[in-house]
């Protein structure tokens, strides 16, 4: 039954990189190849029984770009998070918004997220 789960999310991640959102396209052209101060990140990741935006394995970090529609999900983001964090990983979210019209600042934050990781200042 678990092989049935991993090949599941594999299949939905794959649908999900062919049609990714605006902000995820913005985000993703900016943090690919190591751009973004030698992470590496992955996007549309299985993590468990989720599917999470983006992760830096390395860092333990995953970043999830949220929509309006997040507002009334807030309970189902909540638990999500609960358990990707208990999978050991630290998850960070922006709004689209922000990606789509401050891009840098969101970039800023991310290096000062992976920073942390590292144990060093940003």
């Amino acid at each position: 039954m678990r092989w049935v789960l991993a090949i599941s999310a594999t299949m939905r991640a794959r649908g999900l990189r062919r049609r990714q959102t605006d902000a995820e396209s913005v985000f993703w052209s900016r943090v690919r190849n190591r751009q973004l101060d030698g992470a590496k990140f992955k996007r549309q990741v299985p993590i468990g029984r989720f599917v999470a935006d983006f992760a830096c394995y390395e860092a333990r970090l995953i970043v999830e770009l949220d929509g309006g529609q997040h507002d009334a999900q807030s309970a189902r983001d909540i638990e999500r998070t609960q358990a990707i964090e208990g999978l050991g990983y630290r998850v960070v979210r922006f709004w689209n918004n922000d990606v789509l019209s401050n891009i840098d600042g969101v970039l800023d934050a991310l290096r000062a997220e992976l920073a942390r990781s590292s144990g060093s200042k940003p």
